[in-house]
Parts: C-alpha cells; structure tokens; sequence
C-alpha cells in the first residue's frame, strides 16, 4: 500500500479523488470543515494539514479499499502505474477468470475481477497490449450488465460496449469490432428496437469480419426479432437456416438453442404441436449449466405450456420456478419478460 510521509494540500486533494467524494462528503468522511477541504483543493502542495489531521488522512488512506488506494498512487505517482508485462499476464488470466464467472451468473466476483483493472488503469496512458486487455474487459463488464438489465444510460452495457468498440477500431482489430456490433444490436432487441435490431442482425450475419458461428447467431437472431414483431413466418424459415449452420459447425450447444428459439416462433404461429416438438429437443440436448440458461429455457417452455389452457398450471408453475431463479442471480431483464408473458396471458 502506498503511504504519504507529509501530507500537503496535494496528497489530500489526491486521496479526495480517489474516493471519489464531493468536497462536501469528503470534509463529513474526515471529520473536518469543509473550508479547510476548499484550502486544501485551491492551494495544493503550498498548504500543510495540521498534524491530528495529519494522522486523519493516514487512517482514511488506509481504511480506504484497494482499488481507492490504486487510484490514489496512480494520481500522484503516474509513473510507478504504468502497467507492466507481468501485470498483463496476471490480467489476462482475471480476463479468463471473469468470462467463467459471467456465464455462471456470478456477478459480484466478475465486477471484482474487472474493476480491479478497469479503476486502476486510465487507457490513454496504456499502450497496445494494455489498450486490447482494456477493451476486452470492457465487453465482459458489458456483458455483465447486459445479463443484469442494465441496458442503457451512462453506467450501462451500451456505454461499455460502445467505448470498447472505439478501442478495437484503434486497434485496427475487425472482428473484435464486429462482435460488438453483434452484441449492440443485442442491445437494441433488448430495449424492444425490433426492426432496427433485425436490420442490423441480417447486415451482420454476411459480415466476413465475422466467424462463421457467429455469422450463424446473426441469422438466428434474425429470427428472434422478426418473431417478438408477428413475423412467424419468415423467422422459422431463418430460424431453420440458422439451425441447419449450427449442425454443419459442429456447434450442439448453439444448435439446441435454435430449437429453443424455434420452439417460440411457432408459438406465435400457434403450432403448438411443432412448438412442443422443438422445446422437447432443446430441453433433452441442452447443457442447462449455467442459471441464464435454465431460466430462458424454462420461460420458453412455460410461455408455450401457457398457450393450451390443457396446460396452463403447468405452464404457471414453470414460469414461477423460472422467477424465482431470475430473483436468486439478479437476472432483472429475464423477470421482467416473465411478467410480462404472465400479464399477456392475463387480457
């Protein structure tokens, strides 16, 4: 931990910022007049604190956790910050840390492993290396907050997607650019923009930027877009296109998924027979190993449980255990779809 050995009106003011507290929150966190704070802010290293509270800053610097403290040296000392290759292995490997614990739903430790490198690294001062690592941490934070339903506004998935998608365009690194490209038009779906988010899906399923699987997500999102608007029609013809790319890829995971999809388009249809034959193959050729993916599987099969009322308890029961995961794992967007399927069927 970094320590002062003379605290000036500058280390104060340091140490303010680090806690990111207002002058006001900063003197109430001390114990001190809020005058004395302004003196400190307006005349730097010419003011001295006094030495009780000297001893003040000391204890709130070290009580202060560790990413304030990072951010506190990297105010004073730039210098020692700079990131160096060893910081970018142990980076990396928080990196591939983070990615197990998003597709677990286990938010709270992702953000951890995250943030530890987001709030202690400003990227104009990082070079190649530290600028890609930058970014790719800043998808997986969106990821996180898209999978939590924090979709848009400042602390959002859009605005890390978007800064990360101006990192990956330096870098001159397409797919990377791509892929967030998939995952805003995601975004759009989610915030109900369906025809915008089918427009852009369809442009992205023949991006060659692109892999070949993720080529293939594009086609089937189509579909799931032009379904949720009544186009049942044409989204089971993509849907079935997407599905057939799945089995070629090699892809079981994606593939069983698509009859999860599939399984809603005709739904919508009100082919109920086709629609309980795919989520019966989703169902029995699905990994369910992640919490995410039991609740959407789960509210599929509810939703087209509900549509037979030979089965509407069933499908009450279903969509209720499903709600109550999306409460346990803080899945807010999966809650809110399933309320809303809940008041569809009650018009």
């Amino acid at each position: 931990m970094v320590s002062v050995q003379h605290w000036s009106g500058r280390e104060a003011s340091a140490l303010r910022a680090a806690l990111r507290m207002s002058m006001r929150a900063f003197a109430e966190h001390l114990g001190v007049a809020l005058r004395t704070v302004a003196k400190w802010e307006s005349l730097g290293a010419e003011t001295q604190p006094r030495p009780d509270t000297q001893a003040i800053l000391d204890t709130a610097l070290a009580r202060a956790d560790s990413a304030a403290q990072a951010r506190f040296e990297e105010v004073l000392f730039p210098e020692r910050t700079t990131a160096r290759p060893a910081d970018y292995e142990t980076w990396t490997e928080d990196i591939e840390r983070a990615v197990v614990c998003v597709s677990r739903q286990d938010f709270p430790f992702a953000s951890t492993l995250l943030n530890r490198w987001l709030g202690t690294h400003d990227p104009h001062h990082l070079d190649d290396k530290g600028l890609y690592l930058y970014g790719r941490s800043l998808v997986l934070l969106g990821d996180l907050q898209r999978d939590q339903g924090t979709i848009l506004g400042p602390l959002s998935a859009v605005h890390s997607y978007r800064t990360a998608h101006g990192m990956f365009t330096e870098l001159d690194i397409p797919r990377r650019v791509a892929q967030i490209e998939l995952s805003l038009a995601v975004l759009q779906e989610m915030s109900g923009r369906l025809e915008a988010s089918a427009r852009q899906y369809e442009l992205l399923s023949a991006d060659e930027r692109l892999s070949p699987r993720d080529r293939a997500r594009a086609r089937l999102w189509v579909g799931t877009a032009l379904s949720k608007e009544g186009d049942n029609e044409y989204a089971t013809n993509v849907m079935t296109a997407a599905t057939h790319a799945f089995e070629e890829l090699g892809e079981p995971e994606d593939w069983s998924v698509a009859h999860q999809k599939l399984a809603l388009a005709h739904r919508g249809a009100g082919d109920l027979k086709e629609a309980l034959h795919n989520i019966a193959i989703a169902r029995t050729t699905g990994t369910v190993d992640s919490p995410m993916q039991r609740v959407r599987l789960d509210t599929a099969y509810g939703h087209i449980l509900l549509s037979d009322a030979a089965t509407r308890n069933d499908g009450l029961s279903v969509l209720d255990q499903a709600a109550q995961m999306a409460r346990q794992y803080g899945l807010s967007h999966q809650l809110r779809s399933i309320e809303g399927i809940r008041k569809g069927q009650q018009r």
